[in-house]
């Protein structure tokens, strides 16, 4: 991978530093030799952090600010002079977003919209990748794959916020960057990533790993509806592969791409959590479908473009991505002041597949 020596020594933003995939792409990224610079509301009280247990804030410049705060967000970037911006910082749960809409929408679309204008106006930056989702569609069930020209949609507060994430970026990029050749951007859209370190809320695995570890019974919704399910590292590697052509071929790589999964990796969730408590070694599962808050059944991507312009693969199975997740758990259980080491571990080994995959 090019990329193992182009972050070297390059200033790099990361908004969300403190979630579970900016954690994740923050420790690859210091792992690269990068200056990283972190700016994300602090961890969430009264539960773990991969920012915390893998100790993510050591060796970079971490900021606890808000990106729906403008001028904060515009100093950051005046005081450090970003090369590089990744901008993963959001709200990120379709369930909370039922709970929180106007904390939904005003994070996630106002809270890009800043971003961008900031950047915009911090003359050191010159690759900008901002990471939406794959619910950015307008999901109609289909059995095949959403390609990057389809329309931007969603049901709920979350997926439509996306949507229009997405809207923001591509006017972003007519109006102030095609005029501009010092800054080019591309937006990414991934599917429901997995790995250790993640305890969200009312997301499948945390609540699976949750489960197991209190030896109750996991409790799942939906057991039949069918995801892209891939390891946190693939899309990142995907993020960083980008963040790298932006810079050397802004032109070709402005645009808006889709890291999934291999179609065989699209599996229902009942099979998810039969898998995981397979690989943990004891565990049963039950149905309860006491709410009736609207989830897709069946959402998928086409990542054709991804494999024929970026040559981007995915490199892991789904068993491959389960296996590293429940790895990285049971670890954890076992000393939760090793997860720094053993998450550098899980990068580097990585790297090493997939500089050879």
């Amino acid at each position: 991978m090019s990329f193992s020596t182009f972050y070297a020594n390059k200033t790099v933003l990361v908004t969300g530093h403190t979630g579970f995939k900016g954690g994740w792409l923050t420790a690859w990224l210091k792992q690269l030799g990068a200056k990283v610079i972190g700016l994300s509301l602090p961890p969430e009280q009264g539960r773990p952090s991969l920012f915390e247990t893998a100790s993510i804030g050591h060796g970079m410049v971490s900021i606890f600010s808000d990106i729906r705060d403008l001028p904060s967000l515009a100093t950051t970037f005046a005081e450090h002079s970003p090369e590089i911006v990744f901008h993963l910082a959001a709200q990120p749960l379709v369930r909370r977003s039922y709970r929180e809409p106007v904390e939904t929408y005003a994070t996630n679309i106002m809270g890009t919209v800043n971003v961008l204008e900031a950047a915009r106006h911090t003359p050191s930056v010159r690759s900008i990748v901002v990471i939406t989702s794959d619910k950015c569609y307008e999901n109609r069930e289909w059995v095949w794959g959403y390609r990057e020209e389809d329309p931007m949609g969603g049901y709920d507060p979350y997926s439509s916020s996306k949507g229009c994430a997405e809207i923001v970026a591509k006017a972003y990029r007519n109006s102030f960057f095609k005029e501009d050749d010092r800054i080019f951007m591309a937006t990414a859209r991934a599917g429901n990533v997995i790995g250790g370190g993640d305890w969200a809320e009312d997301r499948l695995v945390p609540d699976i790993i949750r489960a197991l570890s209190a030896s109750e019974p996991v409790v799942i919704r939906n057991p039949g509806s069918i995801r892209p399910w891939q390891h946190v590292l693939e899309p990142l590697r995907a993020y960083l592969m980008l963040g790298e052509r932006l810079w050397g071929d802004g032109d070709t790589f402005a645009q808006g791409w889709n890291f999934g999964p291999r179609d065989d990796d699209a599996i229902p969730v009942g099979d998810v959590v039969e898998r995981v408590i397979s690989y943990w070694e004891s565990g049963e599962f039950v149905v309860n479908k006491s709410d009736n808050l609207h989830e897709a059944n069946y959402l998928k991507l086409d990542c054709s473009k991804a494999r024929a312009q970026l040559s981007w693969t995915p490199v892991l199975t789904i068993d491959d991505a389960l296996k590293l997740t429940v790895e990285w758990y049971r670890a954890y259980s076992h000393d939760p002041g090793a997860m720094s080491e053993v998450t550098t571990c899980q990068i580097q080994a990585y790297m090493e597949r997939s500089s050879n995959g």
